[in-house]
């Protein structure tokens, strides 16, 4: 009789022990092929078809002449182009300065001219180039192209810059991971305090590190800075409220659907011109886009329209902290329960 409960124990145990492998195996093989197939969903649904929407484009010359131009591309490329007609070629150019056109054609002189804002990026300005160029030239004409405002030329597309955005965001969700793992009973203080002096120690690093490959980046140095600094505590403080709230899942959700969507939503240095309706209407409203659009125009537009990209991220780090608090409130309210059950 012993030795058949001997024997049953054993399998037992072997059971336990296969059990207890399987638990240990299993989260890491199913999260990294879940990561996987969001990966490669969400990446590859972004690019498979790209085509270019609502590109801005000014144009200046005689009504009729505009008009048809208007209706040809409508015709041609209908969605691609978004154009605004000026007056003059002053009112233009102040248009490219203040970023509410990439491009500005200019027709009815001796010869057609086309400015475009190189640091507007290398998708939208490659379209608005060959498609001008092209019609016009299908007309007998040729058309003097101009760049205004562009990349420096240590960063000449903009790179650089783009992967600063993604350093900044992804090292931001892995200082607060790292702190949810080593100190579980940091305070809202001080895991905010952690997440504000990260935040500024990323803005200068990550800038400094990026002026150190690129060369000088110009008077906008200290704004792209601060731009960095805002955009790394809106995901500190969002990654740190979920992680409270949620534990792990909440910063994997954070990793996956903040971080994650909002680099692909923001199209990288290609922008989102190019990507489907979906990523198009998300991009504006994830962190990684703003805070792009927003560094290219501290230093490249003297800070032209960074007050929309500073209020989304802005938003982000008020509900970022506002998750903090909500999860000090709750795990407050089970101190006492615990206690009361010990």
């Amino acid at each position: 009789m012993a030795q058949i409960d001997a024997v049953h124990g054993r399998g037992v145990g072997r059971q336990g022990g296969a059990r207890a492998r399987l638990e240990m195996f299993l989260p890491p093989i199913v999260g990294g092929l879940v990561l996987l197939v969001a990966l490669v969903g969400l990446i590859g649904t972004a690019i498979r078809d790209p085509h270019p929407h609502d590109i801005p484009v000014g144009l200046v010359g005689p009504a009729p002449v505009l008009q048809q131009m208007s209706a040809g591309f409508a015709t041609a490329a209908p969605g691609a182009f978004r154009f605004t007609s000026y007056g003059s070629e002053a009112d233009a150019r102040s248009a490219l300065d203040s970023r509410a056109v990439d491009g500005v054609l200019v027709l009815g002189g001796p010869s057609p001219s086309l400015i475009v804002a190189g640091a507007a990026g290398d998708s939208s300005i490659g379209v608005i180039t060959a498609a001008f160029t092209n019609a016009l030239k299908a007309q007998g004409m040729t058309v003097t192209v101009e760049t205004v405002h562009p990349f420096s030329s240590g960063d000449a597309h903009g790179l650089i810059l783009f992967f600063v955005v993604v350093a900044v965001l992804v090292c931001s969700l892995v200082s607060q991971a790292l702190l949810t793992a080593t100190a579980k009973d940091a305070g809202l203080a001080e895991t905010l305090a952690v997440v504000v002096t990260f935040a500024v120690l990323a803005g200068i690093t990550g800038m400094a590190t990026a002026a150190w490959i690129a060369g000088d980046y110009g008077s906008g140095f200290w704004l792209a800075v601060g731009l960095a600094a805002l955009g790394s505590a809106a995901i500190g403080a969002v990654v740190a409220g979920l992680g409270r709230l949620l534990g792990p899942a909440g910063i994997g959700l954070t990793g996956l659907f903040v971080v994650l969507l909002g680099l692909v939503t923001s199209g990288g240095p290609v922008g989102s011109q190019l990507l489907p309706d979906f990523y198009r209407t998300l991009a504006p409203w994830m962190p990684a886009g703003p805070l792009y659009s927003a560094m290219r125009g501290a230093l490249y537009f003297d800070g032209a329209a960074i007050g929309g990209p500073v209020a989304v991220l802005s938003g982000w780090l008020v509900a970022g902290v506002a998750l903090m608090l909500v999860g000090e409130m709750i795990e407050r309210r089970r101190a006492p329960v615990a206690a009361t059950a010990g």
